[in-house]
């Protein structure tokens, strides 16, 4: 989003979207989908230490002690959390039994009061929503940080467990090396216990063991000779953990016959991957300029400006990142207008397709069950972010209250899209991406070549190299857009249909015309939509009370780019929790508890608090306060070209203007001519 850009005026707002959620923010491999912890000197997630590694901040960390909230929707500062800390521990059963908070994030004033709220007002009451255990039992409490007292507490038989805490994570790696006999697996695999490497897997749910007890399953590699210890699993080694005692429950070695994959060529370093190649011409750096800076601004921390657009930005630490209060000028009248209260990622779903034992359980929820914000890692300026970026922290809480900080977790900047401004206005953006990048889980193999495997074995997936085998999966990203077209109340969906209609006979030298039909969703049913490229239909946001001068409804549009469907069968026990993936596009009727897809607490959930389920309600949402929520999905076959380490993967989509201004709202946007730009020379050549 470097220089400038046009188009933004119409499209920024979903790729901001799209890309401070995966782009800008750090989360460790999506294709791995692991707890991948730095710990007290490169990986040893059981290293000792006096402070967990998560609580030490790097030298040049930013100091957010003297943090204040300017706008009713910013994040908890240190001094808040501190005080909610405070208050929990006051509270005489926690304080005699002990607990665990698994949440603690800011509890959002209604709706309606953030909207009513302008800047230079006294804040509404601060309140943080805290989920905590104590001897198993959830309590979900609201604490008011002003009056220091707790005005909600609720307890109950709760679908699923809440979110894992870092501290859970961590542990669980360490916890299999207090039982001898894993150790001694360990030793009879061949792996020394100091090159041990341990991950924690969620289980997912398919009743028996995981009955009425928190359990995490443990998978295990080597790190000798490579820095790329995923190519190097200990294969058929499962190790079931429960939780909370952290006892080991069952060992599973169904890998003995399984050779470890050789270190050679897994190295993905530059430094290392340059003595194994040919050496090839290497691409010259690029830099694209700004030398009058950014054309954004960010004020108090949060509020973010570009050009007519205005938002409030914040990290978060199950969704990572969440965008609030979108709003536009309008060109023709000056009035700040509203396009969308709050959109964030709700849920990425990623079932691998092996049934066999150490395999099968291997469906993550990676918001739900590990938090996209916990797992961030800082930004790399220059290769994460450009020059002229803008860094965002992360203030988040560690199990037992203490505040802790995730540096350079976000970044904003512009980048050029690379079209002008509205000569081909009608084109689809590229650029704007859900990107995947990182390192696949992969599977140990016998086979060091496809000529040794059987004609009728099925290996569930590709052989990447000797020994590894890249696993088929799936990547569902599920978006919660709640739309607010001019306002929150009176928006409906609407599904425009293109059907072919045929002309009469001798009516025109045309046998065939397409015909735009459009339909108002009545009710939630009615907008449960599944993508069909032979039945193409646009799917718009209005506001049935505001129309256009030429009397159309303000709306904005939901485009799809590339995306996949679910082929699972709804019956298989992932497909149950990942409901939500069983259509592209839902809409439900605003409710502040329904913001997570697959339900408030989703580890070990059984999928009786997801989308799917609240959809099915068939509430009615014609000329209602609605969301939209979209998901974008990926079939993944991986290729040899995925080892050691994969390219990115891109996909998108767009929420653009649909009568919403009364004509190109960039039209008054002057070009640039050369003055503009400083005259660069081009470097000597050889």
């Amino acid at each position: 989003m470097e220089g400038r850009n046009f188009l933004r005026y119409l499209f920024f707002l979903m790729s901001i979207i799209l890309l401070l959620i995966f782009t800008f923010l750090n989360f460790p491999s999506p294709f791995s989908h692991t707890a991948e912890l730095l710990d007290c000197t490169t990986y040893s997630p059981w290293c000792s230490s006096k402070k967990p590694f998560f609580l030490r901040q790097p030298e040049n960390a930013k100091n957010h002690y003297a943090d204040f909230p300017n706008h009713p929707l910013d994040p908890l500062t240190i001094e808040e959390i501190q005080k909610v800390k405070k208050i929990v521990n006051s509270i005489e059963e926690f304080r005699k039994k002990g607990y665990v908070l698994h949440s603690v994030v800011l509890e959002e004033p209604e709706k309606e009061v953030v909207l009513n709220w302008r800047k230079g007002r006294r804040l509404p009451p601060r309140k943080a929503a805290v989920v905590a255990r104590a001897l198993g039992v959830v309590h979900l409490l609201t604490v008011d940080i002003e009056t220091g007292g707790v005005t909600r507490r609720e307890t109950g038989d709760y679908s699923g467990y809440p979110i894992m805490t870092i501290e859970d994570m961590v542990t669980a790696t360490s916890a299999p090396l207090a039982n001898s006999d894993f150790n001694r697996t360990i030793v009879q695999r061949g792996v020394d216990i100091a090159d041990l490497a341990c991950l924690p897997i969620a289980t997912g749910w398919y009743g028996k063991v995981e009955e009425k007890r928190r359990v995490i399953k443990v998978q295990c590699y080597t790190l000798k000779d490579t820095i790329n210890f995923y190519m190097r699993p200990i294969e058929g080694l499962t190790v079931l953990l429960d939780l909370d005692t952290q006892q080991v429950i069952e060992i599973s070695d169904e890998g003995k016959n399984i050779p470890i994959p050789k270190a050679a060529n897994t190295d993905y370093r530059f430094s290392s991957t340059q003595k194994n190649t040919h050496k090839i011409n290497l691409l010259k750096p690029i830099s694209i300029e700004q030398p009058n800076g950014p054309s954004f601004t960010i004020e108090d921390s949060h509020q973010v400006k570009w050009a007519n657009w205005e938002f409030h930005l914040k990290p978060d630490p199950r969704a990572g990142v969440v965008i609030s209060q979108v709003m536009v000028q309008d060109p023709d009248t000056g009035k700040m207008r509203n396009v969308m209260y709050k959109g964030f990622t709700s849920e990425l779903f990623v079932p691998y397709m092996d049934p066999s034992d150490a395999w099968y359980f291997k469906t993550y929820m990676d918001a739900g069950e590990y938090g996209f914000g916990l797992q961030a890692m800082p930004l790399d300026p220059l290769n994460d972010c450009p020059r002229n970026a803008y860094y965002m922290d992360g203030v988040f809480v560690a199990a037992d209250g203490t505040p802790y900080v995730r540096s350079n977790m976000i970044c904003v900047f512009e980048r050029y899209a690379g079209d002008i401004g509205w000569r081909h206005a009608e084109s689809p953006i590229t650029g704007l991406p859900v990107g995947l990048s990182g390192i696949l889980m992969v599977k140990g193999s016998p086979y060091v070549n496809m000529n040794q495997v059987n004609q009728n074995e099925y290996l569930y997936g590709t052989l990447l190299s000797e020994n590894i085998i890249g696993v088929i999966h799936d990547h569902y990203i599920t978006f919660h857009l709640d739309m607010d077209i001019d306002g929150p109340s009176n928006n409906s969906f609407v599904k425009v249909n293109l059907q072919k209609e045929m002309t009469s006979p001798g009516e025109s030298p045309r046998k065939s015309y397409l015909k735009a039909v459009r339909n108002v969703a009545k009710t939630e049913k009615d907008a449960q939509i599944k993508l069909k490229l032979y039945d193409p239909s646009e799917f718009h946001v209005i506001n049935s009370n505001k129309k256009s001068r030429v009397g159309n409804p303000t709306g904005y549009k939901v485009v799809p780019g590339g995306t996949a469907a679910s082929l699972l069968d709804h019956d298989d026990p992932p497909q149950k929790r990942g409901a939500f993936t069983n259509n592209q596009i839902w809409v439900t009727p605003y409710n502040e508890s329904e913001q997570w897809a697959a339900g408030l607490f989703v580890y070990q959930s059984q999928g009786d608090d997801t989308l799917a389920v609240w959809s099915n309600r068939d509430r009615p949402i014609e000329n209602k306060d609605i969301v939209v929520w979209y998901t974008l999905g990926f079939h993944h076959i991986p290729c040899q070209e995925d080892f050691p380490i994969m390219p990115t993967v891109s996909s998108s989509f767009e929420i653009k203007p649909v009568n919403f201004f009364e004509s190109n709202p960039i039209l008054n946007i002057p070009p640039h001519s050369p003055k503009d730009l400083p005259i660069c020379k081009a470097a000597a050549s050889a």
